[in-house]
């Protein structure tokens, strides 16, 4: 500081203010709409977003906040929330945690106090008491990718743009902690007129054309070859890879439950999901006969692997990571599926390759009494019937999440679910921001439609996100699953327990109860199958836009079998005493 005057700030080309500059970075990365609630620490941070184009969303809580930016993060690409610290940021913890178990990437923006009041260990609200300021920083650091704290404005912009490249392409949540008194400090705002590089680096060409030569030389060799694509093949951006891949060696082609979605389930190469024991038979048959499975992107979890009952011989397998491959037993660090999957098509000699036709699955036609109770089994096997393609479908942890399993999708649906992290509550938060992710892409006249598959007890966790769906008039359909309680916790254990019993509310009235009027949401009732089925073909309850909330009754103790399954497998690992 000379007379006055900041050198450091005088000798910049363009000066900005670093919230300014973060909220534009954003901006340039593809967010539209930032989730959190204000907090005295971020407050005069929170002024800048309108400047920078980007909408404030306002949410009910942090963690539902954090629900949102990951659903959000699941449909635009990648999402972003603010929240205050201490009080703010532990909130949403679970739900950063949750982003980074199931690799989805959120900008989680933490405004904190000055660095003046950091130095001096001041004790001020929303800390701890003992002069620790990093603590809660600590706490995330396990959760993030990256941690930046904006501490010298010498160097945010440059820690801005290593966090959101990093968050970009590890698919994964990062902390930036901004101090009240950096928020107006002067960056270099010409870096601005450069955004940042989120190609992902190319693989080691030695090292990659090995790996490809070692896969191609299986692939040619083996009788019945499968591909079996899970949920980071999604978050990790291969799809367009792995449908080429599709395409040009006609292999057959089966998804996890994790991986719903990322394959055209209209696709002829198309074969179902697979899951272990709790898969259709045909479908187990021919995953586990194989003699070469092409898994991409697995996360072999508990409940996508139905209790851990793969069958699969790390013989007959070659398994594509973001950041490394095996092949049978010889692992491939740093080499990235991305590249070998690219060349891995281009190489590839067609005459070589032997392609099974996939699986036919014939579903038993299950007699539709109009009287009859709405059963899991028939449910989930007719709800297809209601979807349309570039539906986004959403389903909670709990029986939507097993029984969407035997749904099949039409075209470009865009399947969520937290089937590692398992948060219940989650789906209700993500709906929101996947909705909403929607309308920023396509405008409120153009936005999917956003179907939301809701149990009755993780409802009452995150319920407070319908008055944002109501308050942002997002296009969204919303079934909640009456059935008194935790049914997948029955399943587990203590099937009449009380403590998986809930309080009965009254469902269809919360729309109302959260401000919406008749134009902005219409409630439901339905009990019976004929009930539903008149509702599915009902062309106001498919066309109109704004909530539409459907208050679905299934009987208390009935599940599908694939819950069932995994529910008993879970049931004995839990029992395990050594």
């Amino acid at each position: 500081m000379t007379n006055g005057v900041d050198i450091r700030t005088k000798n910049l080309k363009r000066p900005v203010d670093v919230a300014e500059y973060l909220f534009t970075r954003l901006y340039q990365i593809g967010i539209r709409s930032v989730h959190g609630l204000p907090g005295d620490f971020n407050l005069v941070a929170l002024d800048y977003l309108p400047k920078a184009g980007l909408n404030w969303v306002g949410n009910c809580n942090e963690l539902n906040a954090a629900y949102a930016a990951d659903g959000y993060a699941r449909v635009k690409g990648i999402g972003a929330i603010i929240t205050t610290f201490g009080v703010g940021e532990l909130s949403a913890i679970n739900g950063i945690a949750g982003a980074y178990s199931e690799h989805v990437p959120i900008v989680h923006i933490v405004g904190c106090p000055s660095t003046i009041s950091q130095r001096s260990g001041l004790l001020l609200h929303h800390t701890l008491g003992n002069g620790d300021f990093n603590a809660f920083a600590n706490m995330s650091a396990s959760i993030s990718c990256a941690v930046a704290k904006l501490n010298d404005p010498t160097e945010i912009a440059a820690q801005i743009d290593h966090a959101l490249r990093e968050c970009y392409l590890r698919s994964r949540p990062v902390y930036i902690m901004l101090p009240t008194d950096m928020v107006e400090k002067k960056v270099e705002g010409e870096r601005l007129e450069t955004e940042i590089d989120l190609r992902e680096p190319a693989n080691d060409p030695d090292r990659e054309d090995y790996v490809v030569d070692v896969v191609l030389k299986y692939l040619h060799a083996a009788q019945k070859p499968v591909v079996l694509v899970d949920a980071c093949a999604i978050r990790h951006r291969v799809l367009d890879e792995v449908h080429d891949l599709i395409e040009k060696t006609n292999l057959p082609v089966f998804v996890t439950p994790m991986g719903k979605s990322a394959i055209n389930e209209t696709h002829p190469n198309f074969g179902g999901v697979y899951s272990g024991s709790a898969s259709s038979p045909a479908i187990k048959d021919m995953v586990e006969g194989s003699d070469l499975v092409i898994s991409i992107g697995s996360m072999k979890s508990d409940f996508n692997t139905a209790g851990f009952s793969y069958r699969l011989s790390q013989l007959t397998s070659i398994d594509l990571h973001s950041d490394h491959c095996i092949v049978r037993y010889s692992e491939y660090p740093g080499v990235r599926m991305k590249g070998v999957l690219r060349k891995v098509i281009e190489r590839v000699d067609l005459s070589r390759v032997k392609a099974l036709p996939a699986p036919k699955i014939e579903r038993p036609q299950i007699k539709c009494d109009s009287q009859a109770t709405i059963s899991q089994e028939w449910f989930w096997a007719n709800i297809d019937k209601f979807l349309r393609e570039d539906d986004i479908v959403v389903t909670e942890t709990g029986t939507a999440n097993f029984g969407v399993w035997e749904t099949r999708f039409p075209a470009n649906v865009t399947a969520l679910n937290q089937t590692l992290w398992g948060s219940i509550g989650w789906a209700v938060g993500a709906c929101q921001g996947a909705a909403l992710a929607t309308q920023d892409e396509r405008g409120p006249d153009k936005a999917r439609r956003t179907i939301l598959f809701e149990g009755d007890g993780s409802l009452q966790l995150t319920v407070q996100e319908i008055s944002t769906m109501i308050r942002h008039k997002l296009n969204v359909i919303l079934f909640v699953i009456c059935n008194d309680g935790y049914t997948i916790e029955r399943y587990i254990h203590g099937m009449e327990e009380k403590y998986n019993d809930i309080a009965a509310w009254r469902y269809k009235d919360l729309p109302a109860v959260f401000g919406a009027d008749e134009d902005a949401a219409k409630s439901y009732v339905v009990k019976t199958r004929g009930e539903l089925e008149a509702l599915l073909v009902d062309k106001d309850f498919n066309d109109k836009k704004g909530l539409r909330f459907v208050e679905l009754y299934m009987p208390r103790e009935d599940a599908p079998s694939s819950l069932k399954v995994t529910a008993e497998a879970s049931a004995k690992r839990n029992a395990m005493t050594e």
